[in-house]
């Protein structure tokens, strides 16, 4: 498995699409409840299976990601061969976590509190587990404009 096993709910709201999977490997509703109880290792390598599949599609499209902390922002933007990190620090009692603090840096982003560092490296490993990795540890995907937005006043 390449990444983890999506959980329930997930499962739940891509019953669709997994029923549609399970269908391309010839198992039927009734087949895949036999499998579920007389072979839990084979339903759970489906799921696995399944779960990679999904993620792979989801980590293919992803462009930009980004993890904030109360004093800090990792902002990412990952293209086909490299990833590109903007590293934002606040040196005083600044919440980025909060509505207040978010919207203080936006406006002041070359404050004399604020630290900026841009770095560019290719991926060590392959682009979606790179990826998936900063997802597991808290980053969330979006649209960029963040990064777009600093990487605009720091180039």
């Amino acid at each position: 498995m390449k990444y983890r096993q999506l959980t329930k709910e997930q499962f739940e709201s891509l019953h669709q699409e997994f029923a549609q999977f399970l269908a391309t490997q010839s198992i039927d509703a009734k087949e895949w409840k036999e499998i579920k109880e007389t072979k839990p290792k084979v339903a759970e390598e489906e799921m696995n299976i399944f779960s990679d599949v999904v993620w792979d599609d989801v980590l293919t499209k992803v462009n930009y990601v980004e993890h904030f902390s109360k004093t800090s922002a990792n902002l990412f933007k990952c293209d086909e061969n490299e990833i590109h990190r903007i590293a934002i620090k606040v040196n005083w009692d600044i919440d980025l976590l909060s509505q207040n603090g978010f919207e203080w840096l936006m406006q002041n982003p070359m404050d004399n509190s604020v630290e900026i560092f841009k770095g560019s490296k290719p991926y060590n490993n392959y682009r979606n587990l790179e990826i998936f990795d900063l997802i597991e540890k808290g980053s969330s995907i979006s649209k960029g404009e963040i990064f777009d937005y600093i990487n605009s006043l720091v180039s």
